[in-house]
């Protein structure tokens, strides 16, 4: 079977993720990570360490009342998005991807590019900028990118899109056609969706995510208003459903890699701490692999006592984290995070609560969420155990989260393993 060699960055978790579920293409299986590779010259990693550092700064930075804000948006105005109407020509360069490619041309990229072409395999990359890298070092191989968000920014387009070759798998119809009014050719446009892990979906035809999902709608309906109106049709989608779920109400709390936003996850612990402790709901507290978030959830826990009814998701490494990330995910009813892009992983059944974005990007794929009837943005976190409960008793939740099983798009990892290994 050909493999590809699979390309991410390690700045934050978004390409990251992205590249998890498609690690049955990569090469040895192993993906690699463009700005910290084994033999990474020092020039390149001064460049890709500049990047993160901003990234995460700024993130984190944010934070801070009326300045951080201020700062924040000086920099968003570089990674800007559009309205996408009226439809115009959009391809005019950004100042952004003018300084990617200056970087480019003084050689940034080159020493990764000149080791993958001894062995030409497919490239596929879940950041455009080693995509860029590939093409413009005239990498012989075929070059695609999976987009990894509802609607992107010019910067994710070639610096010339009308003579480039680069191949684009595209998460969501609107950033299909926002590739397009940035100038790329619709024959390298390709809408495969979102790639998901296939340990929550199963083959093609979706069993172990319909058989995770039975429980996950009875949490979500607990006085049956959603399934009085829709039972025959749920029944018709997924089968009959048991008479109880095998597992309690169980929220998942999402950081993002810049650790931004933590203090919501111990404000939602505090004001369920009752139903915790009646063993009613399980919060789980994503801390993915900051040592630093991990500290502070244990800190501000210990004076709880709450007999095991929150978990901290925390691994050392990576792939690791991911892993367990996905396993809990199976008995996890609804995802509350950032509007990252987690954000696809609706159409696994999974309802989104949203945080406050951070970006314009995850502006965008909060506005993708609300309109799909995905996800809804958070109450206030202080008034959590009010409002969550109204919401589960009107059926609000498991609407959504039936909205995403149907709706959503969630063959994408096996949509692109069929395009790339054809």
């Amino acid at each position: 079977m050909q493999k590809a060699w699979l390309v991410a960055v390690n700045m934050g978790y978004g390409h990251q993720r992205t590249a998890y579920p498609l690690k049955d293409l990569a090469f040895s299986g192993k993906v690699i990570q463009a700005n910290d590779y084994e033999s990474i010259s020092k020039k390149d990693r001064r460049v890709w360490e500049a990047s993160r550092s901003v990234y995460e700064f700024v993130s984190t930075f944010k934070r801070v009342p009326l300045i951080g804000n201020v700062v924040f948006s000086l920099l968003d105005v570089f990674q800007k998005i559009f309205s996408f109407y009226p439809k115009r020509d959009l391809s005019r360069p950004s100042s952004q991807l003018k300084q990617v490619y200056s970087f480019i041309k003084k050689g940034w990229g080159k020493d990764l590019i000149e080791k993958l072409k001894k062995n030409p395999l497919p490239l596929v990359s879940t950041f455009s900028v080693p995509a860029f890298m590939a093409e413009f070092f005239n990498y012989p191989g075929e070059i695609f990118c999976v987009v990894c968000d509802a609607d992107i920014s010019r910067s994710w387009a070639p610096l010339n899109p009308e003579e480039s070759r680069i191949k684009y798998f595209a998460s969501t119809r609107r950033s299909a056609e926002r590739l397009k009014l940035y100038g790329v050719k619709p024959e390298n446009i390709i809408f495969t969706g979102y790639p998901l892990p296939k340990e929550l979906i199963g083959t093609e035809s979706a069993e172990i995510l319909k058989e995770d999902f039975k429980s996950r709608i009875l949490n979500l309906d607990p006085k049956k208003r959603f399934f009085e109106k829709y039972k025959t049709f749920v029944e018709e989608k997924i089968g009959a459903l048991p008479e109880r779920s095998n597992h309690p109400l169980t929220i998942m709390f999402s950081v993002g890699g810049a650790g931004a936003q933590k203090e919501i996850g111990i404000k939602i612990v505090k004001k369920l701490a009752k139903e915790i402790k009646r063993g009613e709901i399980r919060v789980i507290l994503s801390a993915g692999i900051k040592p630093k978030i991990k500290n502070f959830f244990r800190k501000n826990l210990r004076k709880l006592v709450l007999d095991g009814g929150v978990e901290i998701l925390f691994e050392k490494d990576i792939d690791g984290y991911f892993r367990r990330f996905n396993e809990k995910l199976r008995k996890t009813d609804i995802l509350w995070t950032k509007p990252s892009e987690l954000s696809f992983y609706s159409a696994l059944g999974l309802p989104i609560i949203v945080a406050p974005p951070v970006g314009s990007q995850e502006d965008f794929n909060k506005r993708w969420l609300e309109k799909s009837g995905f996800g809804v943005s958070q109450g206030n976190p202080n008034y959590v155990d009010q409002w969550l409960f109204d919401w589960l008793d009107q059926g609000y939740l498991a609407e959504a989260a039936f909205e995403g099983f149907i709706e959503g798009e969630r063959l994408g990892t096996y949509n692109i393993e069929k395009i790339v290994l054809k």
